[in-house]
């Protein structure tokens, strides 16, 4: 009985409860309307043009990673392909970088699965993500010339397998990039994974959680945005909320978790766990998936059921964060 006291204790303590933000600050770094309708774009590219992009459908794969560096090498953003095998066929990492500076001080990674899940087209799980990963990639390219202070480099990874059968094993693409950046020493001062991050509802009772979240008073409709982080990414949990609170328009909330994530499953379901395995800080941008989503694993997952709104306030509030990183402050 004395753990359970313990580990209701560490809950407590760690779960902490972070209101909806009311910030009043406007910002506007970007064109919403403008974005809104090419984040619509992508998604009809991803999953009408191109459809499901899971292991079955290798070619389908092949597909969405050149239209990634199509999309890289059109707004003149340097691309390149980390290939890797998955049973007789081969699979790509897609990574492209922007850097302000020659030696930038911080240097953070967004990244985002591109495949779906076998029978879906998946618009939510995680064309949405990728859809806001290349936006994101657009607003920052376009500040280059304009933002001679900032101080900061971002890679943008858009990673091949991530769903089953490949999700926990080697085959991971963000299981793979971990890997070889552990391996290589590379600077990665924070990992942002954006998962699932284009559903929403607004009915009362319509948001879950999973257990004990149910019981700490958070939001019971689905408007926000989550940002998980374990404890060792503190830092970079509580930077991103900052920030993301500039941005009045796009509710926000956010979770630490002890331990990995490990007495909390459903919170390690993306990539960012394959950072924190490898002690990287990393955080999961997400809608909250299967706890939202209906459509979550479903043929059902389409483009019609996403608030490209809320996916074009996400853009703005992650140009509003990496923005922050001035080297005059």
């Amino acid at each position: 009985m004395k753990w359970f006291v313990h580990i209701i204790g560490l809950f407590l303590v760690v779960f902490l409860i972070y209101p909806i933000s009311t910030a009043a600050e406007e910002r506007s770094m970007i064109d919403i309307k403008k974005t809104t309708e090419r984040l619509h774009d992508h998604l009809e590219a991803l999953t009408v043009t191109i459809g499901e992009r899971s292991v079955l459908t290798p070619q389908n794969l092949k597909r969405t990673a050149e239209y990634i560096e199509t999309f890289y090498q059109d707004i003149g953003v340097p691309v390149h392909r980390e290939p890797y095998s998955y049973r007789n066929y081969a699979v790509a990492n897609i990574v492209s970088e922007i850097s302000f500076g020659d030696n930038p001080a911080k240097r953070f990674i967004l990244g985002a699965h591109y495949d779906s899940v076998a029978g879906t087209v998946g618009a939510d799980d995680n064309a949405s993500a990728i859809a806001v990963q290349l936006e994101t990639a657009r607003q920052l390219n376009a500040l280059k010339d304009g933002q001679p202070a900032l101080n900061l480099a971002v890679t943008f990874v858009s990673f091949a397998l991530e769903e089953p059968p490949t999700y926990g094993t080697r085959h991971m693409g963000s299981r793979v990039y971990a890997l070889k950046a552990r391996k290589e020493k590379e600077q990665i001062d924070g990992m942002i994974c954006l998962e699932m991050v284009g559903y929403t509802c607004h009915q009362p009772g319509c948001q879950s959680y999973p257990f004990p979240l149910m019981f700490f008073g958070y939001p019971k409709q689905g408007d926000f945005i989550g940002i998980v982080g374990n404890l060792s990414s503190g830092s970079l949990t509580q930077s991103l909320f900052r920030n993301f609170r500039k941005n009045p328009k796009l509710p926000v909330i956010k979770l630490t978790v002890p331990l990995g994530g490990w007495l909390l499953p459903a919170v390690r379901l993306s990539d960012h766990a394959s950072f924190w395995d490898k002690g990287y800080k990393a955080v999961m941008i997400t809608d909250t998936a299967f706890f939202r989503n209906h459509h979550y694993h479903t043929p059902s997952d389409t483009m019609d059921k996403l608030d490209f709104g809320f996916m074009a306030e996400l853009v703005e509030s992650l140009v509003i964060f990496f923005t922050s990183h001035n080297r005059n402050l």
